[in-house]
């Protein structure tokens, strides 16, 4: 089993968990970032990487994507580790460190806990298609990464709603033709997204498969060759493809901390908006999952909550050391020096 060692473990890498790591840096504490997706970024990397975010103080308007990019770049200069792909299957405290339990037999002790997990750990709602794991990664996604992977592919989407329409738009500008595939002729996207689909399937970039259903996959060796749609007469067809991407909304999941005692329920887990404490000494949270009185679920909210947390974090970790709190233009750029427990 291997072990990583950190002041702080964070749970989630999404916009609030990358952004704590600086938060964490900026008062002397290192990190270690765990999340149960396989990329950083949380549900902006899995669910709208081009979806434009509008409450980022000075930027008019900056994509998911390159939100997460900024937070990667940003959070690099403080060295944290990264467990992606992991999920916290156990918690424990020894000799006043927490131990986590990581999937695939690893395992991560911390001085304290920062939980920026969302609304829980999660990940995609696959369809029911026999053999659909033999495709996963290669030629069935869950999320785009880059459009570019799909220029000059045919490809399948299937999904009903703001996700699969919005891909649907954007690939037809590099994919030799999009499909889009859902099990009701109306489609639950934004006013402006479903006029480009219009006008894309006026123009024949875009082919509307509505009312249909996934049925099968055709395919071997990891690549899919055709896709098989069933309608709502009971027939059945298989239409070429290159790639298949599935938007059926992610699977939220809080089990992982439920034997934690932090009294957490449907609204989150309660904590101290001053420090972002949870009933459990050592534990903080912060995000979507943070849940207090007033509460506005947004970023830039998650953001001030992280820089909270790491305080209130380094307070309980070394409550003998004075610090005297910096503006951050006083701190200098990001380095060793920002990393070391004496800081």
């Amino acid at each position: 089993m291997s072990t990583r060692d950190a002041d702080v473990a964070v749970i989630g890498a999404g916009p609030v968990g990358l952004f704590a790591v600086a938060a964490l840096g900026q008062v002397g504490l290192s990190s270690v970032v765990i999340d149960a997706l396989a990329q950083a970024g949380g549900q902006c990397t899995a669910l709208y990487p081009e979806k434009p975010i509008f409450d980022i103080p000075s930027r008019p308007e900056i994509s998911a994507a390159r939100l997460i990019d900024d937070l990667l770049l940003q959070a690099a200069g403080y060295a944290p580790q990264y467990l992606l792909g992991k999920r916290v299957d156990t918690v424990q405290q020894r000799d006043e460190r927490f131990v986590l339990g990581l999937s695939h037999g690893q395992s991560v002790t911390a001085g304290a806990v920062l939980v920026a997990a969302g609304a829980g750990a999660f990940g995609p709602n696959r369809p029911p298609l026999p053999g659909i794991e033999a495709f996963e990664g290669s030629s069935v996604f869950y999320a785009v990464q880059s459009p570019e992977r799909f220029r000059g592919k045919t490809v399948v989407i299937a999904g009903g709603g703001d996700s699969a329409a919005d891909w649907a738009v954007l690939l037809a500008e590099v994919a030799a033709s999009v499909t889009l595939v859902h099990r009701r002729a109306v489609f639950r996207a934004a006013p402006a997204t479903l006029a480009a689909l219009d006008r894309l399937a006026g123009a024949g970039r875009v082919t509307l498969a509505a009312p249909r259903a996934l049925k099968g996959l055709i395919g071997s060796a990891g690549q899919i060759s055709a896709v098989i749609l069933s309608d709502d007469q009971g027939g059945e067809h298989a239409i070429e493809a290159d790639a298949l991407l599935c938007f059926f909304g992610l699977a939220k999941d809080m089990s992982a901390i439920s034997g934690w005692d932090l009294g957490a329920d449907r609204n989150g887990i309660p904590v101290e908006p001053v420090g972002m404490k949870t009933r459990r000494a050592g534990v903080f949270a912060a995000g979507d999952i943070a849940h207090y009185p007033g509460k506005l679920k947004l970023i830039l909210t998650g953001f001030a909550e992280a820089a909270s947390a790491a305080h209130a974090a380094r307070s309980y970790l070394y409550p003998e050391r004075s610090f005297h709190f910096q503006y951050s233009t006083s701190l200098g750029k990001p380095g060793p020096q920002l990393t070391q427990k004496e800081a």
